[in-house]
């Protein structure tokens, strides 16, 4: 069954942000955005928090395929993670565009802990049916879906091309 697709606009990413700003009720020290999907809702974010510190993580899985789940279940390549000095003893909000499997996300969040770090988890868009952590979820999120989001920033790419891959 081909999953359902749905392509937002620039405004419906405006109202989601402003569902979601009201629910910070911490205040962050750093922010890091997860590469690629985390950096525009990641910047954002920044600027309506008035978050200075923003840093990246740029995370590799070997590529799904319903052929071989077990690389479902691979270890996480880090690519860029900020030093373990950035992230020590500060609350870190982790931002990423989408939490779908959980994967990227959760192994950034588990990266700053491990570097002492309190990670926060946040997201446009939380998909629980293709997540891979049972009742985990992130920290903050603006809507739940069981839909394949394309956001405004993606459809430089051409929106033909974008409605014909396959969902990561």
């Amino acid at each position: 069954m081909e999953q359902r697709r749905e392509l937002l606009t620039w405004e419906e990413v405006e109202q989601i942000i402003d569902h979601l700003i009201p629910q910070f009720e911490t205040e962050f020290d750093a922010m890091v955005i997860v590469t690629r999907g985390g950096i525009v809702p990641g910047g954002i974010l920044a600027e309506a928090l008035d978050i200075k510190d923003v840093l990246t993580a740029s995370v590799d899985f070997p590529s799904e395929t319903r052929q071989n789940a077990a690389k479902l279940l691979s270890w996480p390549k880090f690519i860029q993670f900020p030093e373990d000095s950035q992230l020590t003893g500060r609350q870190i909000l982790v931002v990423d565009d989408v939490w779908g499997s959980g994967r990227y996300i959760t192994a950034v969040k588990n990266k700053v802990a491990a570097a002492g770090g309190f990670p926060y988890t946040c997201v446009l868009h939380y998909n629980p049916y293709r997540s891979l952590f049972g009742p985990a979820k992130p920290d903050y999120f603006a809507a739940i879906t069981d839909t394949y989001i394309i956001y405004p920033w993606e459809t430089d790419r051409g929106t033909d091309k974008i409605l014909r891959d396959e969902p990561g």
